[in-house]
């Protein structure tokens, strides 16, 4: 349960970082408001365990993973949705497409 909401969450900062810059990594358009960075590790506590994540920066450091700010309040809901979508053998595609 741990390994799949570490990669929920995951999905959800990349999704996020692609939203943000308007463009997929590697893809060249002219919609693109700016450049990809790497990453920086971040931790997250949650009643699953510490789960380290890999948050994506912009070149201009402008981009803020909202996951953490809010995270807080929606763990529970997120846990509760996780499970019950492990429960049914939901395939990680249709879970990254939910969240």
């Amino acid at each position: 349960m741990k390994a799949l909401m570490k990669e929920a969450l995951q999905e959800v900062l990349e999704g996020g970082m692609t939203e943000f810059l308007g463009a997929a990594p590697g893809e060249r358009t002219e919609a693109r408001n700016g450049y990809r960075a790497g990453y920086y590790s971040r931790s997250l506590v949650t009643r699953l365990g510490k789960l380290e994540l890999r948050v994506p920066r912009d070149r201009n450091g402008e981009f803020s993973a909202a996951l953490f700010e809010r995270y807080a309040g929606s763990e529970k809901a997120l846990v509760a949705a996780l499970a019950k979508m492990y429960v049914q053998g939901v395939s990680t595609r249709k879970v990254k497409a939910i969240t």
